[in-house]
């Protein structure tokens, strides 16, 4: 059982817990995610990893109420428990694994949509801790709707705000934003990372690979077992086939076929569009996780 220790409410409908997970507070890295299940009949619940402490032995997640699991999380109160808060799943950042004088030699771009902001924070921390800040480019519906701005000015080199009626920072969706920041205020960046819906992760891209700019995104599709077994959240990636739980959660941005992903979203909704899925996709609908058998 995983204690709540803490909850807020940062925006309508979307909320911040810490969850007392001692050995997932201990393993996990920026850009991984977890499997939250509330009782013994609850569904499963992928979440990104907001933060972590590992002396207290939190972590910290960020969600939005979507649907009848979500509401009913939403319900869960200080003192509260889980009943499986499964993680850390997934790959960490590529970034980690860099040498960390040369990542203070380049010039990097987070872009946060929505509730994308959550992982951002996790990434940007962990750049501040290592003392290469990089700056964020946050976006949302409102002013109202912008999560995390005093946490992510902490700990970030810079940060530019859009909303999309105009309430606060630049007017418009993020895409227009970054070029703007590109190609009218100048601002040069070697790589740029986008973190949120698919369809803002999409125009993200676009603009950067216009300009020369390597992209990485996190995709969330739907994820059921997160070991692969599913077929949920399969993605073609350039020429191959990936499975964003145990492949990703990050890809190259340039590579993602974001039309698939996007409309295979729609179809795995339906228990008959699961079925098309399986006939039309064969041996490669699901992966496995490498370790229990199943087909990589």
């Amino acid at each position: 059982m995983y204690k709540i220790v803490e909850k807020r409410l940062l925006a309508p409908d979307i909320y911040l817990m810490d969850v007392e997970a001692p050995r997932v507070a201990k393993s996990a890295q920026p850009g991984q995610f977890l499997i939250v299940k509330m009782d013994k009949k609850g569904e499963r619940i992928p979440l990104t990893v907001c933060d972590y402490n590992r002396e207290k032995g939190t972590v910290t997640i960020v969600f939005q109420t979507l649907g009848y699991s979500t509401e009913k999380m939403a319900k869960y109160e200080v003192g509260d428990y889980f009943q499986d808060f499964v993680g850390p799943l997934g790959k960490p950042s590529d970034f980690i694994y860099e040498d960390v004088e040369e990542l203070k030699k380049k010039n990097i771009l987070y872009v946060a949509g929505g509730v994308g902001v959550a992982p951002v924070y996790c990434q940007v921390k962990w750049f501040k801790e290592i003392g290469a800040p990089v700056d964020v480019l946050i976006g949302a519906k409102t002013k109202d709707m912008l999560l995390m701005e005093e946490e992510m000015e902490a700990v970030a080199k810079n940060v530019y705000y859009a909303t999309d009626d105009g309430s606060y920072g630049y007017h418009g969706f993020l895409n227009g934003c970054l070029a703007k920041m590109i190609d009218e205020d100048k601002k040069v960046y070697d790589h740029v990372v986008a973190i949120g819906p698919m369809i803002m992760m999409k125009t993200i891209v676009e603009v950067t690979k216009e300009r020369g700019i390597k992209s990485t995104v996190s995709m969330n599709p739907v994820m059921v077992d997160g070991t692969g077994m599913c077929g949920g959240c399969r993605l073609t990636i350039g020429d191959d086939v990936k499975f964003a739980c145990v492949d990703g959660p990050e890809f190259d941005g340039d590579l993602v076929d974001f039309d698939e992903a996007m409309r295979r979203a729609a179809t795995y909704k339906t228990e008959e569009g699961r079925k098309k899925l399986r006939e039309i996709e064969g041996d490669t609908h699901h992966g496995g996780c490498g370790v229990c058998g199943g087909d990589e």
